[in-house]
């Protein structure tokens, strides 16, 4: 079992190492990386799971402090490490040191495998527009071993928590980039994910917004949200989630203060679009928009 309290004496100089004033590209080469989750043969009582990173480093490491104060036994990433933000190399020390178990998003994927696009799944050209510029930056900016390491990690592994069985995925357990929104997901559907793969509970993320579902039979899905931008409600924290048997399970959605006006000023000097900051700046979404389904699309501003 992974135990936060071995890691604690690491996390401290990490969490300076990350709000440091300046910080160079970082080449994590191969002695830097853990190994990937190994399937069934954990069992846990409290973890944290987070999703889409999209190159916010400030707000992982802020979320790993906060993880660690709650006396989480493991960290569990659901993938898209890179995009939207600067300077994706510095995520990489941060979930390596903290020992973050991490399964691999569209973005990892295309990354990894040099694609030419980040299969994000849009099909609005102003969206396919920003998220062109978006990946070219991001793996043009992303060292090739972290890129390797990204092909290797797995899109998809179970873990156990307490009498739980825990299917962690990206998008859904059928297909990485698909989004699973809250207004247009049937319950029947969710119900029939649960049942044909056998999970108690199905974890995953990117769509940027998180919810939880319960289902028959104990079972739940739930999305957890992302550290790499706010969630289109005005507010400029990011979200986590907790969750712990007591048995049964309790899912906790934890926000996430960090230095935005840091990471914009940031993104501004890496000469990311200015739609992308503006999001940083004022929580609501600029892009992404076509993707949203109307219940969600109301509560923008946009």
């Amino acid at each position: 079992m992974l135990v936060w309290e071995r890691r604690s004496r690491n996390l401290s100089d990490l969490i300076r190492y990350a709000i440091m004033p300046a910080i160079p590209a970082i080449n994590t080469g191969p002695s830097a990386r853990m190994p990937p989750a190994e399937n069934g043969t954990s069992e846990f009582r409290r973890i944290a799971v987070f999703g889409g990173v999209y190159s916010n480093y400030l707000a992982l490491a802020a979320a790993l402090r906060d993880a660690s104060k709650r006396g989480v036994d493991a960290c569990f990433c659901l993938g898209d490490l890179g995009a939207f933000g600067p300077h994706p190399d510095r995520v990489f020390p941060l979930l390596h040191e903290a020992e973050v178990q991490c399964i691999q998003g569209n973005y990892d994927h295309s990354i990894g495998n040099d694609l030419p696009d980040c299969q994000c799944g849009y099909t609005d050209p102003r969206d396919n527009d920003f998220a062109r510029l978006s990946y070219e930056y991001t793996l043009n900016h992303t060292h090739l071993e972290n890129r390797l390491w990204m092909k290797e990690i797995p899109q998809q592994f179970l873990v156990r928590l307490g009498k739980y069985g825990l299917l962690m995925c990206h998008g859904s357990p059928r297909r990485t980039n698909e989004f699973l929104w809250e207004s247009a997901t049937s319950t029947h559907f969710l119900e029939h994910l649960a049942g044909e793969h056998e999970a108690d509970v199905i974890l995953a993320t990117h769509t940027g917004i998180k919810w939880h579902r319960e289902l028959s039979h104990d079972r739940h899905f739930i999305n957890v949200g992302v550290l790499g931008r706010p969630e289109n409600n005005g507010r400029t924290n990011v979200w986590y989630t907790v969750l712990e048997a007591r048995p049964n399970l309790t899912v906790d959605f934890i926000p996430v203060e960090y230095d935005h006006l840091r990471l914009a000023q940031e993104m501004r000097d890496e000469k990311l679009p200015d739609e992308f900051i503006e999001t940083i700046l004022t929580g609501w979404w600029t892009t992404c928009l076509e993707i949203l389904p109307a219940k969600e699309r109301k509560r923008g501003k946009f």
